[in-house]
């Protein structure tokens, strides 16, 4: 976990937007039907407490995420829901054409007005076998800034004679955000005006880099007139440091697992984690996870601040992998605490 002592001016929480990214995570001795009740669940306290966007994200062949079907999920999460923003995060573009994406979060945003995002990401979100049983070309992500493109005219105004429209889509202006872990994505966003999320929750290792570029270079558009640059960061707020310590080994067994890999259902927490992984397992676990605030309200509120400060950010994406649901429900309701 980072110290993030030494960092610029701290800045008021209440100042930055808090948004959720939920996995849908499937626990040990539960199911996927148990995962997606959970997340509704959790959607809906999230709107309780003022978060303001519930995302979800596409991955496939992964036994401990249930979101998959993502458009699926986000409408029915936004059915049993009321005014949260809900949103992808993201559709992971090379795996669909933009006409099919269009069609699917037209009829999202025609359900449910003024509510629905949808964020673009160009990496498959599974392995290369899995992409090849979905029948998509590896090279597809080549093709990522022209399918974007694509994606933005079929949801502006339809032409007179357009041949192809998205129906419902056309004209419904759905908002796109950029998804990005590189310096490609901050370039992209950047050129054709688009809030940029970063997933400095599991590869922030451009993070410092890919800022500058988004912000220097951001070109206003008719969505957006200035850079809005959303970070992901794990969170585990809980009563005490050791008990958040404690519910944070859930999340480290998990990347340990994936640098070994090997995938499966989400684990229950452990005593002792240096039980669990190797030195070098730990180096690169720790690496990936170096943006994680783990601890008590103080201690999470000062990682916040800090956090926040040192990147500027515009809007917080909050991940919180925490094995028991009320331990993980309790952990946002922390963080919204703190927020007030």
């Amino acid at each position: 976990m980072r110290n993030l002592v030494g960092s610029p001016t701290i800045q008021s929480l209440t100042m930055v937007p808090l948004s959720i990214l939920d996995l849908v995570p499937v626990i040990q001795g539960s199911t996927p039907r148990e995962a997606l009740h959970c997340s509704l669940d959790l959607a809906q306290h999230a709107e309780r407490l003022g978060y303001t966007r519930y995302w979800v994200a596409e991955h496939h062949n992964m036994a401990g995420i249930a979101s998959a079907a993502t458009s699926v999920v986000i409408g029915y999460l936004a059915q049993g829901t009321k005014t949260i923003r809900v949103g992808a995060g993201g559709i992971m573009l090379p795996n669909h054409s933009p006409l099919q994406i269009a069609e699917q979060f037209g009829t999202l945003e025609s359900l449910y007005p003024g509510r629905i995002d949808l964020g673009l990401g160009r990496a498959p979100g599974t392995d290369q076998i899995t992409v090849r049983a979905m029948r998509r070309d590896p090279r597809a992500s080549d093709d990522f800034p022209q399918d974007v493109q694509e994606l933005q005219a079929l949801f502006g105004p339809v032409r007179d004679n357009q041949r192809i429209q998205a129906v419902p889509g056309g004209g419904l202006n759905v908002p796109l955000w950029i998804l990005g872990s590189s310096l490609f994505g901050a370039q992209l966003a950047a050129l054709l005006g688009l809030p940029y999320a970063f997933a400095s929750h599991f590869a922030p290792a451009a993070l410092s880099d890919a800022l500058p570029i988004y912000r220097s270079k951001f070109e206003p558009s008719a969505q957006l007139a200035k850079p809005h640059a959303m970070l992901g960061v794990n969170v585990i707020a809980a009563e005490t440091d050791e008990e958040a310590r404690r519910l944070f080994t859930t999340l480290q067994q998990a990347f340990t697992d994936l640098h070994r890999g090997t995938r499966g259902l989400q684990k229950p927490p452990i005593d002792d984690i240096d039980a669990y992984w190797t030195p070098a397992e730990k180096y690169a676990a720790g690496g990936m996870l170096t943006h994680s605030i783990v601890g008590s309200r103080a201690t999470v509120k000062a990682g916040l601040e800090r956090f926040v400060a040192k990147n500027k950010a515009d809007e917080l994406l909050v991940v919180t992998s925490v094995f028991d649901h009320e331990a993980r429900k309790r952990s946002y309701e922390i963080v919204a605490e703190l927020w007030r």
